[in-house]
């Protein structure tokens, strides 16, 4: 279709033309692996906008229950209402029946809450690791307008395109030969997920400073961070 910048002459002086995007995206890289009794979550720290860097220690996990974690990156400031949006329903949940929501109630709670925005939709990438009622981790990834997935290992992110190879190779062993499918040990897919974010930080410059990993068991939740590149 034609558009007014193909006929100058009816141009009028003064006129400007000005567009609105809502959107800003901040960055930012996440990577989950689910295991037979556990799930392993971790996102970097460096937000930021362009070529600038707004804070180079931004926590994207978010810690929704003993057993449920979320990782959301893309634009803060709708991550920041997401998931305050999440808690407040989670309160209520817990409010009325006296308990804490399962992570897959969490995982369909969230759904909906995106779905719901689907005509203007959060600009965020999350990833939902956590353990079921039977103790076994699960991870659940969703695109802009809510549809979910349930997998055992997940990308996503500004390196998402980037890290997603790895995972498929060496846990979902693909274009490998000769191997026999085993389930991934928990210190195998902390040791993954460090390696898949050490070299995102060498390709992609919107992930970088540290990663913080969450290590779900029916203990509780373990943290650790690894510092990576700064520049």
């Amino acid at each position: 279709m034609l558009g007014m910048e193909n006929f100058p002459e009816y141009e009028v002086p003064g006129i400007r033309k000005v567009q609105f995007y809502p959107y800003e995206s901040n960055g930012g890289s996440v990577v989950a692996i689910a295991g037979e009794d556990f799930a392993v979550i971790g996102a970097d720290t460096r937000l930021s906008s362009g070529y600038s860097i707004h804070t180079r220690t931004q926590n994207k996990l978010f810690r929704l229950s003993d057993n449920t974690v979320l990782a959301s990156t893309g634009c803060w400031c709708d991550t920041l209402a997401l998931t305050s949006l999440v808690k407040v329903r989670m309160q209520m949940y817990k409010d009325q029946h006296q308990k804490n929501m399962s992570t897959p109630a969490v995982a369909q709670m969230l759904s909906i809450l995106m779905y719901n925005r689907r005509f203007f939709p959060y600009y965020v990438s999350n990833v939902l690791a956590g353990l079921d009622q039977n103790g076994k981790g699960v991870v659940y990834s969703y695109d802009p307008i809510g549809h979910c997935e349930m997998t055992t290992y997940r990308a996503g992110g500004s390196a998402g395109p980037l890290l997603q190879p790895v995972l498929d190779n060496q846990i979902g062993q693909k274009n490998m030969l000769n191997v026999d499918p085993e389930p991934v040990k928990m210190e195998k897919a902390v040791s993954i997920i460090k390696d898949t974010f050490i070299s995102a930080t060498e390709r992609d410059i919107y992930t970088g400073d540290s990663v913080i990993i969450n290590i779900i068991t029916k203990d509780g939740i373990k943290e650790e961070t690894l510092h990576l590149r700064k520049d």
